[in-house]
């Protein structure tokens, strides 16, 4: 290694790093911002990487075909050791491969996540919303939002539309969160490999006794007809479980805390509720839980004046892109009525989340129901004292006490 690479590293930020407030992003961030839209961090292992942090960079680069996703190539970045083994050793389906196999698996799906189908998913939705409301209610307060309301909300929506027994949800909830937060490659392997079995012996029972999910719909037109394997059917049904409540789980929670830090903000959402659906994109834009969109450059590209090599490992910081001056006017301002729709929380380009219409409708009327139904709800802990969560996972708060 010589004495400039060295030197070099030394001397790059290390990445990730975590908040010190659970809704702006890291400071050291806003650091590798300010020489320039893209520059360079330093992972665990000492490998430097790019960071980009600019908005127009970022829908740039996250459309060009030389960025890859495929986390089986052996120059993809990975964050943290505990990772390692799994992102080189597995497939993931959707988010770790690319075109053309990408854009088949996802149009398996995108039938279930249309915004029509999101629509006639709405009452339903609102059902979960006020029987989990309901219960915390009856219980009294204080509560905690996130055992009580945040968690089971997704939860119970991911299991209707999958045609997963909720029944099973203390199951796969701990499993989901050991999967994503380690802490140990064995507890993330142990964890994958509980979820895998589970999910194995529903497919195997839904060939023979058929429900109404869409797991059900994925064995009769995929497994059946031989478009999937049953290893592929697994591993994509694993994907929708964990991040079809994790992501959002984390949204309201962080949400509810978010406005309620605003109490400007949440004035202008209770006295129009018109204003929700702009309230749901800014908390989006403003929170950015799911940091840090990995990829693996092609072949060299050039972009904001240097050049990304092919095999260099790049990150695109969605805390601090949905926080461009360039694209947001004020952008550590919270504003329910700014209509953020071009931030990346939900990514860009071919790998934009395929969730993000069911994400949407939860957040809207979790969010709308819970401050209308408990206008005096508060926090019975001062933000600050709340813990942060580790830079290399989905942000968001374990507990969030409350009363009302």
């Amino acid at each position: 290694m010589t004495d400039a690479l060295t030197t070099q590293q030394s001397q790059a930020l290390p990445f990730p790093q975590a908040r010190t407030c659970p809704y702006h992003p890291p400071a050291g961030y806003r650091d590798v911002r300010q020489t320039g839209p893209v520059g360079q961090v330093r992972l665990y292992d000492g490998r430097l990487v790019w960071l980009v942090t600019g908005h127009a960079q970022a829908r740039a680069l996250l459309t060009d075909p030389r960025l890859s996703a495929d986390r089986q190539n052996p120059r993809f970045p990975v964050i943290a050791p505990r990772l390692a083994e799994l992102i080189r050793r597995v497939r993931s389906p959707l988010l770790g491969v690319d075109e053309p196999e990408h854009g088949v698996q996802r149009r398996m799906l995108i039938p279930s996540f249309t915004v029509k189908r999101t629509a006639a998913l709405r009452p339903r939705i609102q059902r979960v919303v006020d029987e989990a409301l309901d219960a915390m209610v009856a219980q009294g307060p204080p509560a905690d939002l996130v055992a009580s309301f945040a968690l089971p909300v997704p939860s119970t929506v991911i299991c209707l539309l999958l045609g997963v027994p909720y029944a099973d949800h203390e199951f796969f909830e701990g499993r989901s969160r050991q999967l994503l937060r380690g802490p140990r490659a064995e507890d993330v392997e142990s964890a994958r490999q509980d979820l895998n079995g589970y999910l194995r012996d529903l497919v195997r029972a839904r060939r023979s006794r058929p429900g109404d999910g869409l797991l059900d719909e994925l064995v009769a037109e995929q497994l059946e007809p031989g478009h999937l394997t049953e290893d592929e059917l697994v591993s994509m049904a694993l994907l929708l479980l964990v991040a079809g409540h994790e992501t959002t789980a984390n949204m309201i929670s962080l949400g509810t805390l978010t406005l309620l830090e605003h109490p400007e903000q949440l004035a202008a959402v209770r006295t129009d509720p018109g204003v929700i659906p702009d309230t749901v994109e800014e908390l989006l834009r403003f929170l950015s839980i799911a940091d840090g969109m990995a990829r693996v450059a092609t072949a060299d590209i050039e972009v904001a004046g240097v050049t990304i090599r092919a095999g260099d490992g790049v990150f695109l910081a969605t805390s601090e892109i949905n926080r461009d001056p360039g694209a947001f006017p004020e952008p550590d301002a919270l504003d329910v009525r700014r209509g953020a729709r071009h931030h990346v929380a939900f990514g860009f380009g071919v790998h934009q989340c395929l969730g993000q219409n069911l994400a949407r409708a939860e957040l809207e009327i979790a969010l709308t129901t819970l401050f209308t139904r408990l206008p005096g709800l508060r926090t019975t802990v001062p933000a600050e004292e709340l813990p942060v969560r580790a830079g290399d996972v989905i942000q968001g708060l374990d507990v969030l006490p409350v009363t009302w």
